[in-house]
């Protein structure tokens, strides 16, 4: 998923439209994408970075050299303070993972200046991420019970009015929602469904737990029904829903 969350970073970052030289605060920056898009887009006076993976901290330390970058270990309920505050905290496609979402935003909340700005971004797993949509309704024809582990029946969260409630719930003002759409074209059939194969995600878990005929029907039903452009590209979307708000 890393070469599309790439591309929607820096319209994350366009989005949340932050003045010049504000001292930001990545939560769950994994491998420092969506600092590197922070840095490139939003001309931040600091980044912090913060993530629980030890080695997705020292990833990031060791590759990245702008000196208004740091990384530190942090979960999302309990974030490295700066004083008097950050002036924007965000969450790029982490908020729907962590164990409580209200006490992520309650965090993130504290953690800025009063007047600071709130904000996280999360896909569209019910409908718009045709990527992981496509495969949970193919895998649920050939295996029903695929169906409960469909990330948009797992993750409520991700969709603006759950958004919205959230962040109001957790006493910010100025509540508002939108939706960014990119483009996710692949080359052919195997450049969808290789990456699936290395057990990575709920996809890649559920996947390596299952009987190889098992599998080879998922991989003849998407062959079957995903689009497919004159060239043999499979054409898809990928929308992600973004909130913010006031302290």
């Amino acid at each position: 998923m890393g070469r599309w969350s790439s591309r929607l970073a820096p319209r994350f970052v366009e989005w949340i439209a932050a003045p010049p030289a504000s001292h930001w605060l990545d939560v769950g920056c994994g491998t420092g994408r969506f600092t590197q898009a922070i840095l490139d887009d939003a001309a931040p006076a600091s980044v912090t970075g913060c993530d629980p993976s030890e080695r997705f901290v020292a990833y990031a330390r060791a590759n990245q050299r702008d000196p208004r970058a740091r990384f530190e270990i942090g979960t999302a309920s309990a974030l490295p303070p700066r004083s008097p505050g950050y002036d924007v905290v965000a969450s790029n496609l982490v908020l729907n993972f962590v164990p409580s979402p209200v006490d992520a935003v309650r965090a993130m909340t504290t953690a800025a200046v009063k007047g600071g700005r709130i904000a996280a971004c999360v896909w569209d797993y019910a409908d718009g991420m045709q990527y992981v949509h496509r495969f949970w309704a193919a895998a649920a024809r050939v295996d029903p019970a695929a169906g409960a582990l469909d990330e948009g029946r797992r993750f409520p969260i991700c969709a603006p009015d759950a958004l919205a409630a959230l962040f109001t719930s957790a006493g910010l003002s100025d509540v508002t929602t939108s939706a960014i759409t990119i483009d996710m074209p692949l080359r052919d059939f195997a450049d969808y469904w290789e990456p699936m194969l290395g057990g990575v995600g709920p996809v890649g878990a559920y996947l390596a737990g299952l009987p190889a005929a098992t599998r080879d029907a998922i991989a003849r039903e998407l062959e079957r029904t995903l689009p497919r452009a004159a060239d043999g590209g499979i054409p898809l979307t990928a929308r992600a829903f973004v909130v913010s708000g006031r302290t």
